[in-house]
């Protein structure tokens, strides 16, 4: 069966498309079949996995417009080992054209549909707001992937993306859920960070993954060079917590837990 995630937090410079790309790339190291879906109209993660989104001759944005296919519009990056639907400004225009079309929540979930075969894993990198184009993601995964630094104001927004994901599940996608909880940024050093991530643990249980993303300077490095920093540099910490984070998503996987 085919695992679709949104990588989702309505904070933005929380590490969202860093963990996207990087747990595709770890999961493509272990065999995995991955895709990445780029619904932010910045396209950091189309350029982050070795694509230029200027030179996109389909994007995202043609598919929910439904005037081509994922199968058409998707891109093989041989540097990272998965397949990218890309996105670039174009995709900003979408939320207005959008508002005035049929099914405009369900565009995405209707494409996926047609290459679902074709994968292990769909990665769903979102933008930092609830909007139509979060919606769609939201609409078509079988659940949610939280990045979050372990500070005060990140606890805030986490309460907002939960009431979020109950709403459209109660409204839009029976199937959604939150899958868990990834610390990122983490620096076990700071007390604060320490002191929070203990606080997440009580609260939410096994719904946090044991893996922890440490800061590291090369997974900041990496997009300057248009790669995850798994494959930039496969030996740093970064990397290695991220191969680690993809095993431990196949694991829950295989075991029938939702993940």
């Amino acid at each position: 069966m085919t695992r679709i995630f949104c990588i989702a937090n309505q904070k933005g410079g929380v590490g969202k498309t860093t963990t996207t790309v990087n747990l595709a790339a770890g999961l493509a190291l272990i065999g995995q079949r991955v895709l990445v879906v780029d619904l932010d109209p910045q396209g950091n993660a189309t350029m982050g996995s070795g694509i230029d989104k200027r030179a996109l001759s389909l994007s995202v944005y043609d598919v929910l417009l439904e005037s081509a296919t994922i199968a058409e519009a998707r891109q093989r990056s041989e540097k990272v080992g998965y397949d990218v639907l890309g996105a670039n400004r174009e995709l900003a225009g979408a939320e207005v054209e959008l508002v005035k079309l049929e099914r405009r929540d369900k565009r995405l979930k209707t494409a996926l549909e047609a290459v679902t075969t074709d994968y292990d894993f769909v990665l769903i990198d979102c933008p930092p707001s609830l909007s139509l184009l979060t919606l769609n993601g939201l609409c078509s995964a079988h659940g949610v992937v939280v990045p979050m630094q372990c500070e005060y104001f990140a606890l805030e927004g986490l309460s907002d993306l939960v009431n979020t994901i109950k709403q459209v599940h109660a409204n839009l996608n029976p199937d959604l859920q939150l899958i868990g909880l990834l610390r990122v940024m983490f620096d076990p050093r700071i007390t604060l960070q320490q002191q929070v991530s203990d606080q997440l643990k009580v609260h939410f249980g096994d719904k946090v993954f044991n893996s922890v993303i440490p800061r590291n300077v090369r997974l900041a490095e990496a997009p300057s060079y248009g790669l995850p920093g798994v494959v930039f540099d496969p030996a740093s910490r970064g990397a290695q917590a991220f191969v680690e984070f993809a095993a431990e998503m196949v694991a829950r996987a295989n075991e029938g837990v939702p993940a």
